[in-house]
């Protein structure tokens, strides 16, 4: 149970709001949501279904000159195909404009807020800094009177814009500068998406979110860390307009490697055109991924594993993919396409002879079913599937050597024809083993390689677009002042291949079918650029899995869940003697072992310790209710800690508290290895947080 769960349930337990557990997600309507947002919606949505609430929707429309409709159309549209309802509780900040208003006349007559007239600017020099209290405004004294008269007529559009605003009477002096004073409405002339011109002044965020929060009866408002500050403003309003209090609960938002998540940033990217929209499958933005092909469960999933903590990390972006390989793997048909033709030509094939195999969608779920792939004297491979002069440990065609054309016959290669003039090849000619039909010899016989086909009279004719990383490094914008997070674009983001063939099972795909092409990867049909005369597909994901791979570097061999490290290498006497002195310790009783309190902990964020070539800061859950932060000497095996996110570790939780240089370290994870061949010890699925050890 993550933090902000263990809060609410202790809610429910003291009868907090009568056991009511009542969330909203409120995005503002100035852009399109991407990853971060699905980690908030899945967050807000997930708590209220766990403890049989409600979530709203609800838009925070309060500045006009940034919202859209289209904004709010795309918002809808992702929060459905998550897989979340709000029912009939979708609500707009803007609805409360009459309610808003009236709270701020109450707070006026109650000497709590006064029209300033400062500029912006003068505001700002106003207010102070971090280790110097601000100035009184000029206005701040100003009779009620005369301020209800001043807020009327600013609302009456008496004023120009920015010539007075209406704030907040609160302490000059606060080490909180949100607690300065601050703005709660402003003058602005500008058409709102819902109620048009009626309005010329609107609400700040800090002002219309906890008035709106109680006014819906939210129970827990929970917002990002770089809310925090805000809390006691979010308080302060609520407590002295004296409504229904709501409480905030602020989570560490999601930071992923390899792209941005700022809305400036990702707004730029598409006003300049370095991507083809909002939606281009490059983006982070959930109609970006929802358009190449990732599906709202392996979103969901990846949520859910990466968990909730209280300070911000970065995600290793492998995390995601490889949660969308385990959805699409066990729910994507798999056919067959060739994305760079080579042609072949089975010479003792007969010319006018067509045959048909019937292959599986899936090799595991016969409740897939099956096509008819159609076999003819001439085909398509994989231009890399053919060597002419074979490298090392290349089990493909080359000249001479047999392989197996899925589910059809063996085949041998006889010829390889070239361009005279490049030297390219062109077409190769073979010959087919008919006693080998279905893709096994009656002798036993076996071959290295295994290679997908398509009939070159059958195939259709398809563009195939190969998406990759935006950027070519981990962390864009974390790249130092110096450089601009453009420098990294990934110019080989995406690849568009114009002549592939494919199977003519896919011939009317529909828009954003998933397959899996076989020995390729994950494709999905592009529902924008796609027509049933044309089709595009858009890869989603390769198969090859680098987190899979990350996890092979752990340890490997498991005993009851638990991971444990191989063996090492063998090694000389002299060396072997050496290791058992090492491990030559005293023994111990029961007694001393039963000391130990080992738990199960779920690693909610990791990151290198600035100044340490050997430290990863470690936040891990171990069901008790708060977070702790680890320091573990393990930085030379896990260059990149992010790949720990979200694994479940073994935690010495009653190892007394050690104040480091770096801070301090409340626990020890197991391990095992040495240097950069050390891992940690980390279990199944099964055990949870705060489970026993024994």
């Amino acid at each position: 149970m993550d933090f902000i769960r263990t809060i609410i349930t202790d809610d429910i337990k003291n009868g907090k709001h009568g056991g009511r557990v009542h969330t909203r997600f409120p995005p503002e309507p100035n852009g399109y949501l991407h990853i971060g947002h699905a980690k908030s919606i899945c967050l807000n949505f997930g708590i209220a279904r766990d403890f049989q609430g409600r979530c709203n929707l609800r838009f925070d429309d309060t500045n006009p000159s940034k919202e859209d409709q289209e904004y709010i159309d795309s918002i809808i549209e992702d929060v459905r195909w998550l897989g979340f309802d709000w029912e009939d509780r979708l609500y707009f900040a803007s609805d409360y404009s009459e309610q808003l208003y009236a709270f701020a006349e109450q707070l006026i007559k109650l000497g709590k807020a006064y029209v300033c007239d400062l500029s912006p600017e003068e505001i700002r020099q106003y207010r102070g800094t971090l280790t110097e209290p601000g100035k009184d405004s000029p206005y701040r004294n100003r009779p009620i009177g005369e301020n209800l008269e001043l807020f009327h007529r600013m609302r009456a559009g008496e004023f120009s814009d920015g010539s007075k605003v209406l704030r907040a009477k609160i302490d000059m002096a606060s080490p909180n500068m949100n607690m300065r004073d601050p703005v709660m409405y402003r003058i602005l002339s500008a058409t709102h998406h819902r109620t048009g011109d009626s309005w010329c002044i609107y609400p700040m965020y800090d002002y219309a979110h906890p008035v709106s929060d109680s006014l819906e009866g939210i129970t827990h408002s929970i917002c990002t860390l770089e809310f925090e500050d805000h809390r006691p403003l979010y308080d302060w309003f609520l407590n002295e307009l004296d409504i229904f209090r709501s409480r905030q609960i602020e989570f560490a938002r999601l930071n992923l490697t390899h792209t941005v998540m700022s809305k400036r940033k990702l707004l730029q990217l598409v006003q300049e055109n370095i991507v083809e929209g909002w939606d281009d499958p490059r983006m982070p933005t959930i109609a970006g991924l929802r358009r190449r092909g990732f599906t709202p469960a392996s979103i969901r999933d990846f949520c859910d594993r990466i968990g909730v903590a209280k300070k911000d990390s970065l995600v290793d972006i492998a995390l995601l993919e490889h949660c969308l390989r385990e959805d699409l793997n066990e729910h994507a048909p798999r056919v067959m396409v060739i994305l760079k033709p080579l042609k072949v030509v089975i010479d003792n094939y007969p010319e006018d002879q067509t045959e048909e195999f019937d292959i599986p969608f899936h090799p595991h779920d016969p409740g897939m079913g099956s096509r008819m792939v159609p076999f003819s004297r001439e085909l398509y491979i994989e231009l890399d599937d053919f060597q002419e002069n074979p490298i090392p440990k290349f089990f493909r065609l080359s000249p001479g050597r047999e392989v197996r054309l899925r589910g059809a016959y063996f085949i041998t290669c006889t010829q390889a024809l070239k361009d005279p003039g490049t030297g390219k090849i062109m077409e190769i000619h073979c010959t087919y083993d008919p006693e080998t039909r279905g893709g096994d010899a009656p002798d036993s016989r076996k071959v290295r390689g295994t290679l997908h086909w398509v009939s070159a009279r059958h195939a259709l004719t398809a563009e195939v677009r190969l998406y990759d990383r935006l950027f070519t490094v981990e962390n864009p914008i974390g790249e130092g002042e110096q450089h601009d997070f453009r420098e990294f674009l990934n110019s080989s983001s995406v690849v568009k291949l114009g002549s592939c063939k494919i199977e003519p099972s896919l011939c009317g795909a529909a828009p954003l079918s998933r397959y899996q092409f076989e020995r390729l990867g994950y494709f999905s049909v592009d529902p924008k650029d796609s027509t049933q005369d044309s089709l595009v597909f858009n890869r989603i994901v390769t198969l090859r899995d680098s987190w899979s791979k990350i996890e092979k570097t752990l340890p490997v061999a498991r005993r009851q869940g638990v991971t444990i490290s191989p063996a090492p290498p063998a090694q000389s006497s002299a060396s072997s003697a050496t290791a058992r002195d090492m491990i030559s310790v005293p023994e111990i009783s029961i007694d001393d072992f039963v000391k130990l309190d080992l738990r199960i902990g779920v690693v909610r964020e990791a990151s290198p310790v600035d100044g340490s070539d050997k430290l990863v800061r470690l936040t891990v859950d171990v069901g008790d209710g708060r977070i702790r932060q680890i320091l573990a000497g393990i930085r030379s095996a896990y260059q990149e800690p992010g790949v720990l996110v979200g694994r479940k570790v073994l935690v010495v939780v009653n190892l007394k508290p050690r104040k480091m240089k770096f801070g301090l370290s409340e626990g020890m994870i197991l391990a095992a290895g040495e240097g950069n061949t050390l891992s940690i010890c980390t279990v199944d699925e099964g055990p949870q947080p705060g489970d026993k050890v024994s």
